[in-house]
């Protein structure tokens, strides 16, 4: 069939784009269509940098033309994102050396957040990346615990004449935590405005050297410590974590929307499902959904975010968090699989999303080495 130009433009005006009022077309986001026999190509303009919002409405386009003129037709969306300045955007300043800043969140406590990270760490270690974690987690951190490193105690080093904090390294991960200036059973009893200042020591005046990618494991909720980060630093994407029972569900959304709201506007890498279900190790084919069924998935389909990944409810995740060696260094194990997964996943996002939204001030990926397994 014979595509015209003016019935398309036509039919895109049955499409508005997310928290617009206007149509597509009326509001300008459209900015070109052409036609190449029975290929449609759509130039669209975005002022946010959502990543859901951009594939919800190179969706609605597909889907629309499809059902509109025929399902046998190419379609391909060229999206380009330009942000307009705001007054009240939070920024960040960038760290040099640091290339992706990547924040791991959670809207409620328990749910195996700092255990993801960890895992999520080691595993981007192993596919040849240089990694360092940030222990955000001011009044609960548990990275010392998981990366068998309680007793040590960074010290002092000199950087172009400026004296350093340097971070404590396990399994060729680099870390920082408040548990390394604190005693095991000292509580941390710190308004607001002291762990704020506490966090960008931490960050600010530690020398992290070149990083491909620093996790920040941050605290549960969404609270005076994420508004510090935010303002702090340039957070290329959040990944957020969640077990598959509506009660955490219910927070995962709202952690979600914080990243979202227009005075964050940080883009949302993808949702983690951990504990999605339990294994037990005489039966390692058995799968029990004690907290329920891909509730996270169907909540990552329901928000228009990439999911990760789901972690399953093992004994052994457990005890090689306590131990100290966590268990994605496990090889040729069905766990160092799931981290795996989850890890190519979460680079390729950081990929696509660094490819098609404006930088936030830090630098792109220039290497992909050891992570062969990412499409390009």
């Amino acid at each position: 069939m014979k595509l015209d130009r003016k019935e398309i433009l036509k039919a895109l005006e049955n499409i508005s784009i997310a928290g617009e009022g206007k149509n597509m077309v009326e509001s300008g986001a459209v900015t070109n269509v052409l036609t190449f026999g029975d290929e449609v190509v759509v130039d669209l303009v975005l002022t946010t940098p959502a990543m859901h919002i951009k594939k919800r409405a190179e969706d609605d386009i597909r889907k629309l033309i499809h059902e509109t003129f025929s399902p046998e037709i190419k379609v391909k969306v060229n999206i380009k994102v330009e942000v307009p300045e705001k007054a009240n955007e939070i920024k960040g300043k960038a760290i040099p050396g640091i290339s992706n800043i990547i924040a791991v969140a959670s809207g409620k406590g328990g749910v195996g957040k700092s255990t993801v990270t960890a895992n999520l760490a080691v595993t981007l270690g192993k596919m040849g990346f240089k990694v360092g974690v940030l222990d955000a987690d001011i009044y609960g951190p548990s990275m010392p615990i998981m990366f068998d490193v309680e007793n040590e105690k960074p010290i002092s080093i000199e950087v172009d004449g400026k004296s350093k904090m340097k971070p404590i390294e396990s399994y060729e991960i680099k870390l920082l935590s408040i548990g390394f200036f604190t005693a095991p059973s000292q509580a941390v009893i710190w308004r607001g405005p002291m762990a704020a200042k506490a966090l960008n020591q931490m960050i600010f005046d530690a020398a992290w050297g070149e990083l491909d990618f620093l996790l920040i494991d941050l605290p549960p909720g969404t609270g005076d410590i994420h508004l510090s980060i935010m303002q702090s630093l340039p957070i290329t994407g959040a990944v957020v974590v969640s077990t598959p029972q509506a009660v955490a569900l219910a927070d995962a959304k709202k952690g979600v929307s914080m990243f979202l709201s227009d005075s964050i506007n940080v883009p949302v890498l993808g949702i983690i499902e951990n504990m999605a279900y339990f294994t037990p190790e005489e039966l390692p084919d058995n799968k029990y959904y004690i907290f329920g069924k891909e509730g996270a998935k169907n909540l990552a389909a329901d928000l228009q975010v990439p999911f990760l990944g789901e972690v399953p409810l093992v004994q052994s995740i457990r005890e090689a968090g306590d131990y100290g060696r966590p268990a994605a260094l496990q090889t040729a194990s069905p766990l160092e699989k799931v981290f795996e997964e989850i890890a190519r996943n979460t680079v390729q996002e950081v990929v696509s999303r660094n490819e098609s939204l404006p930088p936030t001030e830090a630098i792109k990926i220039t290497t992909m080495a050891g992570c062969s397994a990412v499409k390009k």
